[in-house]
């Protein structure tokens, strides 16, 4: 067993934002490398992950984690290999995947791991995104929030992102009709191209109304909701008879203090005995492999596509969540360390 002798590059968290961050919130700094003791592991990241949940994350106000503290490693999903091992179930070689945060090495126990990446004919990539967090959150918040039948419409909000693209998908898969949410002509042509939306509007366009009314015409069955804000409001008002909507992203809301205001969806629930659940991926880790499973068998086969935005060094980590809520990638966005 030999440790590495450079430097560990890290990205920490020096300043608290009110919002979506920004590149001054954070710094890169350069630190000795971290030694190893019983019962740990050495792993050498080679992909870092950019998640929009990441802003909740930093801001002061706790969601359903605690906040990254400052002066801290910026919190992250990150695969990459053991280099080095005094932990008997993790040998050198070995790819993984789990939280490592925003670092070059990351020294672990085991329990920050989610996964031994086993599926060593796909990229290695592809565990942070759809075969990672993304791919199994998309996967079991259609399936079992949303509940599809073959013949529904299942609307998707961001529907060329990087769970979105993923559950039009696999809606599609399961015989429904679907239609993405997404901005401007290039993301409409991917979502109809790559990944088989029946129809893609565009809620940048004028007229974003009467183009989804146009675009469900039998109303709405299942809504994948990844905004929340008025691309939700516009949506709610077409759901049918007992739809289902599934919340797993408010990225339209950039800041929730004060409390935003609104149209009201009670409403519509009522009027159609319809149900509004959120969905938190970590509810299901215990069927985690279930999820990569079928995952990985669509991917095989060509019927599961994805697109991968892959920037390159850590420079391009502090800007990375600013750049997502821009709408700048294409794709699930990773930093290839």
């Amino acid at each position: 067993m030999s440790i590495p002798s450079e430097t560990n590059t890290q990205v920490l968290l020096t300043s608290r934002p009110n919002g979506i961050p920004q590149a001054e919130h954070f710094q890169i700094v350069e630190t000795a490398m971290p030694a190893l003791e019983s019962g740990q592991f050495l792993v050498r990241n080679e992909f870092l992950s950019v998640e929009p949940a990441m802003r909740g994350w930093v801001n002061a106000a706790a969601n359903y984690s605690d906040p990254v503290p400052l002066g801290s490693v910026m919190r992250s999903f990150a695969a990459g290999v053991v280099v080095a091992s005094r932990h008997p179930a993790y040998a050198e070689g070995d790819r993984v995947m789990g939280m490592l945060g925003w670092q070059t090495y990351a020294v672990s126990d085991g329990s920050t791991i989610r996964r031994k990446v086993l599926e060593h004919d796909l990229p290695l990539s592809l565990s942070l995104g759809v075969l990672g967090i993304n791919g199994v959150t998309a996967y079991f918040a259609l399936t079992e929030v949303g509940e599809p039948r073959p013949g529904d419409t299942v609307v998707v909000s961001t529907g060329a992102g990087s769970v979105g693209s993923a559950a039009g998908q696999i809606a599609k898969l399961m015989g429904c009709r679907t239609v993405a949410i997404t901005g401007g002509p290039v993301k409409m042509q991917m979502c109809r191209d790559e990944f088989g939306y029946d129809v893609a509007v565009d809620y940048k366009a004028a007229g974003f109304a009467e183009a989804l009314a146009l675009a469900c015409p039998d109303g709405v069955d299942v809504y994948y909701d990844n905004t929340s804000g008025p691309i939700s409001d516009a949506v709610v008002r077409h759901i049918n008879k007992r739809a289902r909507i599934v919340i797993c992203g408010t990225a339209s809301i950039s800041n929730w203090e004060p409390w935003p205001s609104g149209p009201r969806v009670e409403r519509h629930l009522l009027n159609k005995a319809a149900r509004m659940q959120g969905f938190l991926v970590w509810d299901y880790e215990h069927r985690y492999e279930e999820a990569i499973s079928k995952l990985a068998c669509w991917v095989r086969s060509g019927s599961l596509r994805y697109r991968e935005e892959i920037l390159d060094g850590m420079v391009a980590a502090p800007d990375a969540i600013a750049g997502l809520y821009r709408g700048e990638n294409f794709g699930k966005r990773v930093i290839r360390v």
